[in-house]
């Protein structure tokens, strides 16, 4: 399915829609800050990520186990920045996500680096097996800031029943 097409226009296409992602991204972090938080609007991302593992189905997706490691733990590292700068607050007697401007240039650096590992590795890998394993990244890297989130979350949810 892949074969037919040229690698470097592949690459090109998805560092593309990478910026484009990352800017959706920020552009809707933005809008959230604006409206209270709930546990519901935390958990919905991963959730509609993991539907992206079909992918694996495909064996131009499919990584070697060492893969699977090496991806996972970079998207481990790269969580922890975003578990620093996701803060909350509480306003009007509800809880919203705190403002950040680190977290725009962490989400930047992150992009820029994700495209610069992307051109790498892509002498060396197949591009199917690159996508598999930045999927892997990137749900690596948000589900324990997703469970981050949650925790400190219900952490200040209570101090607001009380």
């Amino acid at each position: 399915m892949l074969n037919n097409i040229p690698s470097q226009y592949l690459i090109i296409g998805s560092s593309v829609m990478a910026v484009l992602m990352g800017t959706f991204v920020m552009f809707i972090r933005m809008r959230a800050q604006k409206k209270p938080v709930n546990a519901r609007k935390i958990i919905i991302p991963p959730i509609a990520m993991s539907t992206g593992a079909l992918m694996f189905i495909f064996e131009e997706f499919r990584v070697a186990p060492l893969q699977i490691v090496e991806a996972a733990a970079i998207g481990l590292i790269f969580s922890t920045v975003l578990i620093a700068t996701s803060k909350f607050e509480v306003r009007q007697g509800a809880i919203f996500l705190k403002r950040s401007k680190a977290f725009f240039f962490i989400l930047i650096g992150l992009l820029i680096l994700r495209i610069i590992l992307k051109l790498i590795f892509s002498n060396s890998l197949d591009i199917g097996e690159l996508g598999g394993m930045f999927w892997i990244l990137a749900f690596a890297m948000i589900v324990p800031w997703r469970i981050a989130m949650l925790w400190q979350f219900k952490k200040l949810e209570k101090t607001l029943d009380v």
